[in-house]
C-alpha cells in the first residue's frame, strides 16, 4: 500500500511532573490526543483554563478513518484558530447523489443558502485535522501535551482524581479536580472503571478503502443501492485531500475481516467499481463492524467522558468526530465557569443531559441509516426497493430514501438553561439553537456574525432608539459579557466597550427577524440562549444566571 501522508512523530519529554518526586495537582487532565482530547485541551484554554493532555501513543491517526467535517464543526475550528488550514486543504462539497443500480435516484443540496462564511461540509483526512489542532496546541502555553504517556491506574474520588501514568521513564502520580475522559469507543478507562457503554450492534461488514488516483469525478458524495459492480450490496464513494478517494464497500456479516483487508482481494472489488482502465494506488484499508451505544451517564464523579467513549454511532452521516466536538464545546465552557466559581457546580451535569439528547438524536439517526441501507428482514428490502423506484419520479419518496441523515447541529430545545421566550418572533432560530452566521462589517471591513460571538457570553442588541444608550452602558459594565450593536447603516458613534457591526446586505435582520431594540443572548458555546424585543437589564442579568446554573441550586 502506498501512503501519501506521512505521520508526525512527535518526541516524548520527561514532564516537571515526573522530576518533582511528589504528587502535583492539576485542575484539568485530558485523557486520549484524538480528535476530542485535542479540541478539549484548546477550547478550555481559548477561556484561560489550562490542562495537561495524556497520550500514550507519539503520532496522529493512522489512515484517513474521519473524513466528513460538518459546517458546525468548521465554525468551531474558526474559534479555535485552524480552520483556514483545514479548509484551505480540505475539499469542498456540499452536492450529492443516490443511485439505485445504475440509475440515479435524485441529487441533494446540504447548503442551498448562500452567504455563510463555511460550506456544508468539507473532506479531510482524520489524521490532517489532529496534525492541525497540535500545531495550534504547541502555541498555547495553557496545554502541556505529553507524548508515551499511558494512563494506567485511575482512582476516581468525590472530590480528587489520582492518575498513576506510566512512561519510557517509568511510571509517575498526579491528581487533577477534573479528568476528561476521551480515549476512544473501547475506552480502557471506561473499563478500569467498571463502566458501560451500551447499545446495538450491528451485524454487517463494511470495508472502507482509500485509493489515490487522478479521476474526473465530480466532487460530491456518491451512494449507491445496490449497484450492478457490487451486487445486492451498497457502495460510497467520496473525495479526499491529496487525490485519496473514500470507497465504502458493503460486504455483508459472513465476510471475513482478515481475508477481505489482503490487497489481492480489495483490488478486484474496486476494479470492478471504477473499471479497467482506471488506474489507483490503495493507500490504507480497514474492515469495520459499528455499533450505536452511549453511556447512561456520561460524568461519573468527577470523571467526564466525551467523544466515541462517550457515544458512538455509525459511520453513516459523519456524526462521530462532529458530534464528538460539538459535545467538547458544550462541556468546556461549563468546566470554565464552574473552576473559576462564576458558575453553579451543578452546570456540570447540563453537558449530561443536553449532550444525552445529542446522542440519541445521533443514534437514532445512524440507525435508521443503518436499517434503510442493510434491511434486516425480505419485506423491509421490498419495501425500501420500491421507495428508491418511486424516488426516481415521485419527489415525496425522496425525503424517505436513508443513505446517512448527514451530519446537523443538535437544538437543545428542552435545556433547563434556556429563558423561555415571552416575545413573538417569526424564524426557527428557538432558545438552544446554534448560531446562523450572517455577512457584517465593522468600519467597512467585511466579516462575519460567526468571528464575533464565542468563548465569552454575547448579547447582540439590534439598534433602537436613543434611549438605548443607557442600556448599553450598563451592560459594558457585565463581567463575561460582550455586546454587539447592530445597525443597518454604518455607525458614527462611540460607545466604550460595545463592538458595533453593520448588516448591509439585511441578511441578519432576515435570519434572526431583528427589529429595533431585538436582542438575542448567545452562550460562549454560540449557542442562543435568551431573545426579547426589547430587553431590561434584568432581563439580561438573569438569562446570564439561568445558563450558568444559578437556578438549579435553588431547585435543590
Amino acid at each position: 500500500m502506498l501512503s501519501t501522508y506521512t505521520n508526525p512523530v512527535y518526541s516524548y519529554s520527561r514532564s516537571k511532573d515526573q522530576q518533582s518526586g511528589t504528587v502535583t495537582h492539576h485542575k484539568v487532565v485530558i485523557i486520549g490526543g484524538g480528535p476530542a482530547g485535542l479540541s478539549m485541551a484548546i477550547d478550555l484554554a481559548k477561556q484561560g483554563v489550562e490542562s495537561v493532555i495524556l497520550d500514550d501513543n507519539n503520532t496522529v491517526s493512522v489512515g484517513s478513518r474521519a473524513i466528513c467535517f460538518a459546517k458546525r464543526t468548521l465554525e468551531i475550528m474558526n474559534r479555535y484558530g485552524c480552520v483556514e488550514r483545514m479548509v484551505s486543504k480540505g475539499i469542498t462539497w456540499k452536492k450529492g447523489k443516490v443511485f439505485f443500480g445504475d440509475e440515479k435516484v435524485y441529487e441533494f443540496d446540504l447548503l442551498p443558502e448562500k452567504h455563510h462564511k463555511f460550506p456544508a461540509f468539507i473532506n479531510l483526512q482524520q489524521y490532517y485535522f489532529e496534525e492541525y489542532l497540535v500545531d495550534v496546541i504547541e502555541t498555547l502555553s495553557e496545554v502541556d501535551l505529553r507524548w508515551k504517556n499511558n494512563v494506567q491506574v485511575v482512582d476516581a474520588q468525590t472530590d480528587i482524581n489520582l492518575l498513576t501514568v506510566d512512561t519510557p521513564d517509568g511510571t509517575y502520580q498526579i491528581s487533577c479536580d477534573y479528568l476528561i475522559v476521551a480515549d476512544g469507543a473501547n475506552s480502557p478507562i471506561r473499563t478500569k472503571l467498571g463502566l458501560e457503554s451500551k447499545g446495538q450492534v450491528f451485524q454487517d461488514r463494511f470495508l472502507i478503502a482509500d485509493v489515490v488516483m487522478k479521476a474526473d469525478f465530480p466532487t460530491e458524495r456518491w451512494f449507491w443501492f445496490e449497484p450492478p459492480f457490487h451486487p445486492e450490496q451498497s457502495a460510497l464513494l467520496h473525495r479526499q485531500a491529496d487525490n485519496v478517494w473514500r470507497i465504502d464497500l458493503q460486504l455483508g456479516w459472513d465476510a471475513d475481516p482478515e481475508w477481505e483487508k489482503r490487497e489481492e482481494n480489495i483490488r478486484p472489488r474496486i476494479e470492478a467499481m471504477l473499471g479497467p482502465d482506471k488506474h489507483f494506488d490503495l493507500e490504507w484499508a480497514s474492515v469495520y463492524t459499528f455499533q450505536c451505544r452511549k453511556m447512561d451517564d456520561f460524568i461519573h464523579k468527577r470523571v467526564i467522558f466525551v467523544g466515541d467513549a462517550a457515544h458512538q454511532v455509525s459511520p453513516f452521516g459523519a456524526r462521530g468526530a462532529n458530534g464528538a466536538v460539538q459535545s467538547v464545546e458544550n462541556l468546556a465552557w461549563k468546566l470554565c465557569r464552574v473552576l473559576n466559581q462564576t458558575a453553579s457546580p451543578l452546570l456540570l451535569r447540563t453537558y449530561n443531559d443536553e449532550r444525552q439528547f445529542a446522542a440519541e438524536e445521533n443514534i437514532l439517526n445512524s440507525t435508521r441509516a443503518t436499517d434503510f441501507i442493510t434491511p434486516k428482514s425480505t419485506m423491509s428490502k421490498v419495501l425500501r426497493n420500491a421507495t428508491l423506484e418511486l424516488a426516481k419520479n415521485y419527489p415525496f419518496a425522496r425525503p424517505l430514501i436513508n443513505s446517512g441523515r448527514l451530519s446537523t447541529p443538535c437544538t437543545y430545545r428542552n435545556s433547563t438553561l434556556n429563558t423561555p421566550d415571552r416575545d413573538t418572533f417569526n424564524n426557527v432560530l428557538i432558545p438552544g439553537s446554534p448560531i446562523l452566521d450572517a455577512p457584517v462589517n465593522k468600519h467597512e471591513v467585511a466579516s462575519w456574525l460567526l468571528d464575533w460571538v464565542g468563548n465569552h457570553f454575547v448579547l447582540m442588541v439590534a439598534e433602537g432608539s436613543t434611549e438605548q444608550d443607557k442600556l448599553l452602558a450598563e451592560l459594558a459594565k457585565i463581567t463575561d459579557l460582550e455586546v454587539l450593536l447592530i445597525s443597518h447603516d454604518q455607525q458614527s458613534a462611540n460607545l466604550r466597550g460595545i463592538t458595533q457591526l453593520t448588516d448591509t446586505q439585511g441578511l441578519l435582520h432576515q435570519r434572526y427577524d431583528l427589529s429595533e431594540g431585538t436582542a438575542y443572548l448567545f452562550r460562549p458555546d454560540q449557542v442562543i440562549t435568551a431573545r426579547w424585543r426589547q430587553p431590561a437589564i434584568n432581563d439580561i442579568t438573569e438569562a446570564m444566571q439561568r445558563a450558568l446554573g444559578h437556578q438549579l441550586d435553588e431547585a435543590q
